[in-house]
C-alpha cells in the first residue's frame, strides 16, 4: 500500500493516471470555498487535465470552508499533499487516476481571517463555491436573499470576522477595493437555479447592507457566471476506502465518481480564467436551457425516486432503479410532465435526456446512497421539483405524477417507513417536516400548508386535490399500489 503524497507518484501502481507536471512549478489562481467530493470530481479535475496539457499552471486551486468540520477534511488533505484519487465506476470496469491542481487549503479559524487574507491576494482571481443548494442564505419561498437569518446578520455587525463564506468574500472585495488591487469573479457551483445569478444577489445584498458604495463597486466590477455542473459523485465511506486500496494507494479522501461528467459555463470572467472549454466544458450563453434540462430531470428526478426508495427500504439509487414500478414512476414523470418544460440544448432533446438519466441512474457500479439523495429536501424540492408543478399548473400540462412526488416526500417524512423502521432525520428541518408528514395523514391539506415551500400552490385546485388522492392511496394502500396506479394509467 503506497500512501499518497508527492513524494510517493513515482512509486504507485502501473494503470493509475498522476500528474506529469511540476506541482512545486503550480501557484495560485482560485479559492475554492467547499472542498467535497464533487469539486474534487469535476471542477479540480477540468483544472487538472489543462495541467496535464501544460496549460494553466498559473491557476492552482487554494481549499476553503468555514465551518469547523472542515478541518478535519482539511488535515486529511494536506497530509497527502492535497492530491486526491478519483476512482471512475464504470460498468466496463473501473480506474483511477490521481489530481493534483490543489495546493493549499486555508487553516480554518473563527472569524475566518486566513480565508480572507487568502482572498484579499490580488493572485486570485477567482472565487468558487460549492456549498449546497441550502447554503446560500435564500428564503425557501420566494429564493430570494434572506437577510434575517442569524449568520446574515452576524456578519453585518462582525464584517472583519464573519461567519459565513459570502461575509468573508465581502470581506476580501473591500480589502481588494481599498488597495486598488480589482476585483475576482465569483463563481457558483452549485446545483441552484441561476446559480451565479444567485451568489450576486447574496453577495451584493449583504454588501449592501454593510457599505452601499462597496455594494455598488462590487455590482460594476465584479462578475457571477451562471453555469450547469453534473457528475454523480457518492459520498466517500468504507467502501470507497476499500476500493482504493485496492488499487494499492492510502488515500485518506478518494473520491469516486460515474463516468459522465458536464460543465457548461457563462464567460463572464472579469479577471481571466483557465481556457476549461479545451478540456471539454462547454462555454455557452444557453447555462439556463442546460441548467433546466439537468436540474428538473437529473436532479428533480433524483427527489422523485428517493422518497419512495426510503419508504420501501431500498439503500442505493441503483437498486432503487432496479424496482419497476420506481423507475416507471421518474420515465412517465420525466417524459409526460417534465419533458414540456424543458428545452432542447445542442445535440440533446428532453426524451434523450431522460434515457441518459435512466442510465446513469441505473449504473451498478455507483453505490450513491439513497439517504445521500434524499438528504435537504426541503431545498432540493422546492429548488427542482416544485418550480416544475408551478408551471405545469399555470399551463394546464399533466400534473398528476408530480403531485404523486411530493405526497411520497410528505409520506417519507412521517419519518418511518412501511416495515414500521425508523427514518432517521435527513434534513436541516426535519422536526417540522415530520410534524407536517403525520398531520397530512389525516388531513392532507396540512403539508401543502408548509407556504415557505409551496406559497399559492397549496391554493391550486388541480394540484392539491390530486396530491390529497396519492396521499390518501399511499397510507390506505401502501406506496406500491399507488405506483401502480400511475404507471399503469
Amino acid at each position: 500500500m503506497i500512501p499518497l503524497s508527492n513524494a510517493t507518484l513515482d512509486q504507485l501502481p502501473q494503470g493509475i493516471l498522476r500528474p506529469t507536471y511540476d506541482r512545486s512549478a503550480l501557484t495560485p489562481g482560485i479559492v475554492h470555498i467547499g472542498l467535497g467530493n464533487f469539486h474534487r470530481a469535476h471542477q479540480a479535475w477540468y483544472l487538472h487535465r489543462l495541467m496535464q496539457a501544460g496549460q494553466a499552471m498559473d491557476w492552482a486551486i487554494i481549499g476553503a470552508g468555514v465551518r469547523a468540520y472542515d478541518e478535519a477534511q482539511r488535515q486529511k488533505l494536506a497530509a497527502q499533499d492535497y492530491l486526491t484519487t478519483l476512482i471512475e465506476l464504470d460498468p466496463k470496469g473501473s480506474s483511477a487516476e490521481v489530481v493534483g491542481s490543489m495546493i493549499g487549503y486555508v487553516p480554518i479559524e473563527e472569524g475566518n481571517g486566513p480565508l480572507i487574507a487568502q482572498m484579499a491576494d490580488p493572485a486570485i482571481r477567482i472565487v468558487a463555491m460549492t456549498v449546497t443548494e441550502g447554503g446560500y442564505y435564500l428564503d425557501p419561498a420566494t429564493k430570494k436573499f434572506d437577510p434575517s437569518h442569524p449568520d446574515i446578520q452576524h456578519d453585518i455587525a462582525n464584517m472583519d470576522a464573519p461567519r459565513t463564506a459570502f461575509g468573508a468574500i465581502v470581506a476580501a472585495l473591500r480589502l481588494r477595493r481599498e488597495a486598488g488591487q480589482g476585483p475576482f469573479t465569483c463563481q457558483s457551483c452549485d446545483n441552484l437555479p441561476g446559480n451565479g445569478t444567485k451568489m450576486q444577489e447574496v453577495v451584493t445584498g449583504l454588501a449592501r447592507l454593510v457599505d452601499p458604495a462597496l455594494a455598488e463597486w462590487i455590482r460594476a466590477e465584479v462578475t457571477f457566471p451562471n453555469s450547469m455542473v453534473d457528475c454523480i459523485v457518492p459520498a466517500t465511506g468504507p467502501q470507497e476506502l476499500s476500493l482504493v486500496r485496492g488499487f494499492g494507494v492510502d488515500d485518506m479522501a478518494p473520491v469516486t465518481h460515474e463516468n459522465f461528467r458536464q460543465w457548461v459555463i457563462e464567460d463572464k470572467f472579469c479577471a481571466g480564467r483557465p481556457a476549461w472549454e479545451q478540456v471539454g466544458a462547454t462555454i455557452s450563453e444557453l447555462v439556463h436551457d442546460y441548467e433546466a434540462m439537468k436540474l428538473r430531470i437529473l436532479n428533480g428526478g433524483h427527489q422523485i425516486i428517493a422518497a419512495p426508495a426510503e419508504i420501501l427500504g431500498l439503500d442505493t439509487i441503483h437498486q432503487t432503479m432496479a424496482h419497476p414500478l420506481i423507475r416507471g414512476l421518474f420515465r412517465k414523470v420525466a417524459l409526460t410532465e417534465m419533458s414540456p418544460h424543458v428545452h432542447d440544448v445542442p445535440g440533446m432533446t428532453p426524451a434523450a435526456y431522460v434515457d441518459l438519466i435512466d442510465e446513469r441512474f441505473s449504473n451498478p457500479k455507483i453505490a450513491d446512497t439513497v439517504r445521500r439523495v434524499a438528504f435537504d429536501g426541503s431545498n432540493r424540492h422546492t429548488g427542482a421539483v416544485l418550480p416544475v408543478i408551478r408551471e405545469a399548473a399555470a399551463a394546464g400540462t399533466p400534473i398528476e405524477g408530480l403531485a404523486l412526488s411530493q405526497a411520497l416526500w410528505a409520506r417519507m417524512c412521517s419519518g418511518v417507513r412501511e416495515n414500521g423502521t425508523e427514518i432517521a432525520p435527513n434534513d436541516p428541518v426535519w422536526p417540522d417536516l415530520v410534524a407536517a408528514g403525520n398531520a397530512a395523514q389525516n388531513d392532507p391539506q396540512a403539508w401543502l400548508e408548509q407556504r415557505q415551500f409551496y406559497g399559492g400552490l397549496a391554493d391550486e385546485p388541480r394540484f392539491a386535490e390530486a396530491f390529497a388522492h396519492w396521499l390518501r392511496l399511499i397510507w390506505a394502500e401502501g406506496v406500491e399500489a399507488a405506483l401502480r396506479s400511475y404507471v399503469d394509467a
